[in-house]
């Protein structure tokens, strides 16, 4: 599609003496009247024309410059209409040349994009709701990735913080009753779970946790930090299983007792800018010129212990001089918004030209039917578990449906993660999810099981015309010619990829994945692909593996697999 708006562009550019920078082509809302439109109310000043003159004018003109390119004027709009043969050998062809990275470009050249996401805390088990984070992180890395962005992943894992010194006030308490060696996650959630149960009550176990927190601070290596170091490597190990599962990697892991050494000069760096206060015995920075009631951000508390601000804000300076970044993304749920807030507050007032390119990609959060989800009261649902349940559930399915498949459990895991990761990104990110096992694992209507199956389904096609010599030989585009908006849908999908990363929002591409499986598949009911006259069959089955490149394309970005059979 890009050659064809190239085209129409550069004419217009051409009979109007405009910058094509000043030119915009818009989607007729009613597909009759033409594949692309250009309003005219811009050059009505410029030309002391009215825009329907104007539009008839250049219809005039462009009819004898663009070939293959119907031009009508219709009111102030000049309408273009792409011939219909001409359009499907473009877009199929293109398509199929570039294969698995149609769609893909070079506009992000020599940017860098730093994203992060995931950033489970330490010594507690991924729930459901750090699914969130985790695809959609990895998603929007893809479509910059796709875009010809340099991009660097980081998972900030929680590795520090009040709650270490609370887990070890508990390990010391109770860490008899629980079997750590074992049973490594479930018992420190064990032993969170019961430290928030009981210390309220018992003032000691509080003074007992600051004092463990504080010796962890001081840089001292004795059994506080012997005992942070293995709660930490048992953490880690549990969470590589379910990124391996997912799919998921990172250009880095980084947590933040590794910003520990940055610290002191973090906030000797703010206290230069000549921002900071100090507020009952606590290093601040006063935040009210941008809120009157916008708590000011804390860097240090009274007992000289920093906050999760201070070593964000490490972070971020540190991210800043390795990487000069375009964008730095923070995928991190909605409840952070004013901690995201405050943060590039601080920057302003220090002054930072780069302030406006740290972003919060903000989502909302994994709610249970009786409420919201909390680790330290122990409502979560793990998501190893639902992991399981959706692989265990898809391949049930699959074997009742298709009992010939030689491995049903491997195409039984694609299917299950395919459910859970597409159901998270088929919304827009910042709304709330109501977590029930039915919708995660549905496997019919708007689900990634559907396009997976839209995707197997074309698969099948391209393995029965190989089987039967078919498709190899001539191949006329006049026979798709009425295909034209599937066609057009097809030639949408790098838009698509661009809007969505822009946005920073992957539904984009899971609603355009799901619309464009319905055209493919009522496509497939109307039109028999094999067995018709051979240049019949060339072009139908052109258009077939054309649809299962940009499903299979757009899978992969969504970190979703793409099964041949189902």
């Amino acid at each position: 599609m890009q050659a064809f708006t190239d085209a129409i562009l550069s004419a217009l550019a051409q009979e109007t003496s405009l910058a094509l920078e000043d030119l915009n082509l818009e989607t007729p809302r009613n597909p009759e009247l033409g594949d692309f439109a250009f309003p005219c109310f811009p050059l009505a000043k410029t030309l002391r024309k009215a825009p329907p003159k104007i539009a008839q004018e250049l219809a005039e003109g462009l009819t004898k410059t663009l070939k293959g390119i119907e031009v009508q004027a219709t009111g102030p709009y000049l309408n273009f209409r792409i011939d219909r043969p001409t359009l499907a050998k473009s877009v199929i062809e293109s398509i199929l040349e570039a294969g698995s990275t149609f769609g893909h470009s070079e506009q992000g050249a020599g940017k860098t994009i730093v994203i992060d996401l995931s950033s489970p805390n330490i010594a507690k088990p991924m729930s459901v709701g750090h699914l969130r984070s985790t695809v959609i992180g990895a998603a929007i890395q893809r479509l910059h990735d796709a875009l010809g962005y340099t991009t660097v992943g980081i998972n900030h894992i929680g590795d520090w913080g009040s709650q270490f010194g609370k887990l070890i006030a508990a390990l010391d308490r109770w860490g008899e009753e629980v079997d750590l060696e074992n049973d490594p996650i479930p018992a420190l959630l064990k032993l969170y779970v019961r430290y928030h149960e009981e210390e309220e009550a018992d003032p000691t176990l509080k003074e007992a946790a600051a004092t463990a927190f504080r010796e962890l601070e001081s840089g001292v290596d004795g059994p506080v930090r012997a005992v942070w170091r293995k709660m930490t490597a048992l953490s880690l190990s549990e969470f590589d299983r379910v990124y391996a599962r997912l799919g998921v990697s990172f250009d880095e892991v980084r947590g933040e007792a590794f910003y520990e050494s940055y610290l002191d000069q973090t906030v000797q760096r703010i206290v230069d800018a000549g921002i900071t206060e100090e507020s009952e015995g606590a290093l601040v920075v006063s935040l009210k010129q941008f809120g009157e009631n916008l708590p000011p951000c804390i860097l240090r508390k009274t007992d000289g212990t920093t906050l999760y601000a201070t070593r964000d804000l490490a972070a971020v300076f540190h991210r800043w001089e390795l990487y000069s970044f375009e964008r730095c993304l923070y995928v991190v749920g909605g409840d952070q918004r004013l901690h995201f807030r405050q943060l590039k507050h601080v920057l302003d007032r220090m002054g930072l030209e780069w302030e406006p390119r740290m972003e919060h990609v903000d989502f909302g959060m994994v709610r249970l039917p009786e409420g919201r989800m909390s680790t330290r009261h122990g409502k979560v649902v793990f998501l190893q578990d639902v992991l399981d349940e959706a692989s265990r559930r898809a391949t049930e399915v699959i074997k009742e449906k298709n009992a010939n498949l030689t491995d049903p459990e491997a195409v039984g895991e694609m299917v299950g993660m395919g459910a859970v990761v597409f159901n998270d990104l088929k919304r827009e990110r910042v709304k709330d999810i109501a977590f029930t096992w039915e919708e995660v694992l549905a496997f019919e209507g708007d689900t990634g099981p559907y396009v997976q199956y839209t995707h197997a389904r074309l698969a099948s096609i391209e393995r029965k015309a190989a089987a039967a010599g078919e498709g190899s030989g001539k191949c006329d585009f006049e026979a798709v010619a009425a295909d034209s908006t599937l066609i057009l849908e097809l030639g949408r999908y790098p838009s698509v990829l661009v809007r969505a990363a822009s946005e920073a929002e992957p539904s984009l591409l899971t609603q355009y994945l799901l619309g464009l499986s319905r055209m493919i598949n009522s496509w497939i009911a109307q039109c028999r692909v094999l067995g018709q006259e051979e240049g019949v069959t060339g072009a139908r089955l052109a258009l077939a593996n054309s649809c299962k490149v940009v499903v299979s394309n757009g899978l992969g970005i969504l970190g979703v697999p793409a099964p041949t059979e189902m």
